[in-house]
C-alpha cells in the first residue's frame, strides 16, 4: 500500500490559475504563491455579495482515536463525491500546524486518494499564514514590556501580565511562557474576522493583562492594533489549493478544537458559499468539541446556516469507545436540530464483515448510516455518502444553539457539560470563581463560551473512554478572548503547549539533493 505522500507526488496537479478561474474568480483576485497554491483578494467577496449562498455541510467526528478517524479525507472524499454526481463543489478545512505535523497526530491535508495537493507545501509553512500570527502576536509582548520599561503610564500591573508568547511547535520545555501558534487568540480572531476593519476592531480589544487598580487593560490603549493588522494582512486572505480530483479546496487558518474554537477562517468559508452549490467543512476533534463550537460560536457570530452534519465513525474508534460514545454523539447532535447523518469510514485493514457489523449497531441509533472508502476510492468511495448527503440537505430545518448569550456564564458552561459532554455539570475552583465575578463584572458575560478540555474523552479527564457517567467537568480558571468573542474555559490538565511523542514523526523526515521530501506521512 502506498504512503499518502507517494500518492500525492505521483497525483497530476493543475496551475492553481486554472483551478481558481474555474471556481469564478477573476485574474485580478488570484495573488500566486507558487504554481500551485495562492491567495484570493477579499474583494471577491465584495464582488459576489449579492450572491446566493451555497449548501453548507459539517463534516465532525465521534471521540477521536491517537491515530485519527479520517475526518479530513471524509471532507475531501465527500466533496469528490459530490463532484462524481455534477455538483458544484468547494472544500473548507483548516491548515496544519508544525508541532502535530512534527510530533504524531500528523498533518490536515486529508490521506490516500482524497487528499489536498500540494501536499509537501500544505503541512510545511504553507502560505506563511501561521507564522503572520506568530509575529502578531509577539510583536503585541514585545510592546506591552517595552511599555512597562519606558514609564508604564497604563499603570499595567506586572503581576497580571496575561499575554505570554507563541510558537509554531510542540516543545514542552516551553510550557508556562509560550504556548502554541494554534492556541492564540490572535490566530481566533483571524478566523473569526470579516475583513481588515473587523479583524482591527477585534485586535483592540484583547486584554492584554489588568492594571494596577483592577481594570483590564486593552491592545488599543498601547496602539498596537494597527501594526498586529499589517502583520496580519495577507493571512486573512483564504488560501486556494486543490483536491487529487481538482476541486478547489480553501485550506485557511488553523485555531486546535481542544484549545480554541477549531473551525477554518469565516472568510474562507463565505467566500466558498459564494462560489460553489456545495461547500464541505469541518470541525475539530468529535463533536462535543468542534462541532459544538462551530454551531455555538462560528455560526451564532458569522450568521451561517449549515444545512446538514456527518458524523464519521470507524471501527478503530469503536474498540476503543463503544457503541454508547456513537450513540452520545448522536444525541447531542440531534439537540442542534440539523439533519445527519453517519459514514463509517473505511481504514486499510476493516473488513466488509466487521463494517457491516458497526453499520447495523449503528443503524439502531435511528439514522442514517453509509460505508464510505474515499482514502482508498477518492470520489468513487464518496459517491454513496455524497448521495445520502444530499437527500439530508433537503430536509428543511433551523439550527438551534445549546444555550443563550443571555444566560449567566457559568449556566452556560453547565449546559455544555451536560448536553454535548454528558456530565452531571461542572465544578468551579475557586480561582474559576474569582474569574466569574470579573468577567461579569467587566462586561463580559454575554460571550459565548469555548471550553478547552481534552480531545480523548467526551469528559475532562483523557483516561476516561466511552461514555462517562456520574461526573462533572472541573473549570480549573476562565480568560475573555475578547477580541476573538468568546470566553475561554480551561478544564482538567488541558496544556496550551503541546509536547512531542517519544519518537516524533520528524525522526523519519527527510529530503534528498534533488529536492525530494520523504517520511512525511
Amino acid at each position: 500500500m502506498k504512503s499518502d505522500i507517494e500518492i500525492a507526488q505521483e497525483s497530476k496537479i493543475e496551475l492553481i490559475d486554472r483551478i481558481a478561474k474555474r471556481a469564478g474568480f477573476k485574474n485580478e483576485e488570484i495573488e500566486n504563491y507558487g504554481k500551485y497554491k495562492a491567495k484570493i483578494n477579499l474583494s471577491a467577496l465584495k464582488r459576489l455579495q449579492n450572491k446566493k449562498d451555497g449548501k453548507l455541510i459539517l463534516v465532525t467526528t465521534i471521540t477521536p482515536t491517537p491515530q485519527g478517524e479520517g475526518k479530513t479525507t471524509t471532507v475531501i472524499g465527500l466533496a469528490q463525491g459530490l463532484k462524481k454526481i455534477k455538483k458544484k463543489t468547494f472544500i473548507c478545512i483548516r491548515e496544519p500546524s508544525l508541532g502535530p505535523v512534527m510530533g504524531m497526530k500528523g498533518g490536515a491535508a486529508g490521506g490516500g486518494y482524497s487528499q489536498v495537493l500540494p501536499m509537501e507545501e500544505i503541512n510545511l509553512h504553507f502560505t506563511g499564514d501561521i507564522h503572520n500570527v506568530t509575529a502578531a502576536h509577539n510583536l503585541l509582548t514585545a510592546m506591552i514590556y517595552n511599555h512597562i520599561y519606558q514609564g508604564n503610564d497604563l499603570m499595567l500591573d506586572e503581576n497580571r501580565i496575561v499575554w505570554n508568547r507563541v510558537m509554531d511547535m510542540n516543545d514542552r520545555a516551553l510550557r508556562g511562557s509560550f504556548s502554541i501558534t494554534a492556541s492564540s487568540e490572535i490566530m481566533a480572531i483571524m478566523c473569526l474576522s470579516e475583513n481588515l476593519t473587523d479583524m482591527k476592531n477585534r485586535l483592540a480589544q484583547i486584554v492584554i493583562g489588568y492594571k494596577k487598580n483592577g481594570e483590564v487593560a486593552l491592545v488599543y490603549e498601547l496602539k498596537a492594533q494597527g501594526a498586529m493588522a499589517l502583520l496580519l494582512k495577507d493571512a486573512l486572505k483564504p488560501n486556494i489549493v486543490q483536491s487529487i480530483e481538482g476541486i478547489p479546496a480553501f485550506v485557511h487558518g488553523g485555531p486546535f478544537a481542544n484549545i480554541a474554537h477549531g473551525c477554518n477562517a469565516m472568510t474562507a468559508t463565505k467566500l466558498a458559499l459564494k462560489s460553489a452549490d456545495y461547500v464541505v467543512t469541518e470541525a475539530g476533534f468529535g463533536s462535543e468539541l468542534g462541532a459544538e463550537k462551530f454551531f455555538d460560536i462560528k455560526c451564532r457570530q458569522g450568521g451561517l446556516k449549515p444545512n446538514a452534519v456527518v458524523l464519521v465513525v470507524t471501527y478503530q474508534a469503536y474498540i476503543v469507545h463503544g457503541i454508547e460514545n456513537i450513540k452520545k454523539h448522536v444525541e447531542t447532535l440531534r439537540l442542534f436540530n440539523l439533519p445527519f447523518l453517519i459514514a463509517i469510514n473505511k481504514k486499510e485493514n476493516d473488513s466488509d464483515e466487521i463494517l457491516d457489523e458497526l453499520k447495523g449497531r449503528c443503524e439502531k441509533l435511528g439514522v442514517d448510516v453509509v460505508i464510505s472508502d474515499v482514502w482508498n476510492r477518492g470520489g468513487e468511495g464518496g459517491i454513496t455518502l455524497a448521495k445520502a448527503v444530499l437527500n439530508a440537505c433537503e430536509r428543511k430545518s433551523e439550527l438551534r444553539y445549546l444555550y443563550g448569550l443571555e444566560e449567566s456564564i457559568d449556566k452556560k458552561i453547565e449546559h455544555i457539560a451536560q448536553k454535548a459532554y454528558g456530565a452531571d455539570g461542572a465544578i468551579f475552583s475557586d480561582k474559576a470563581k474569582d474569574d466569574l465575578k470579573f468577567l461579569e463584572k467587566s462586561g463580559y458575560s454575554n460571550l459565548p463560551v469555548c471550553i478547552a478540555k481534552t480531545q480523548n474523552s467526551l469528559s475532562d479527564d483523557p483516561k476516561l473512554c466511552g461514555r462517562p457517567c456520574n461526573y462533572k467537568i472541573v473549570v480549573r480558571e476562565l480568560s475573555p478572548s475578547a477580541g476573538a468573542g468568546f470566553i475561554v474555559a480551561y478544564c482538567g490538565n488541558i496544556m496550551t503547549m503541546p509536547g512531542l511523542p517519544k519518537h516524533p514523526a520528524a525522526e523519519k523526515m527527510d529530503i534528498t539533493e534533488e529536492g525530494d521530501i520523504i517520511g512525511l506521512f
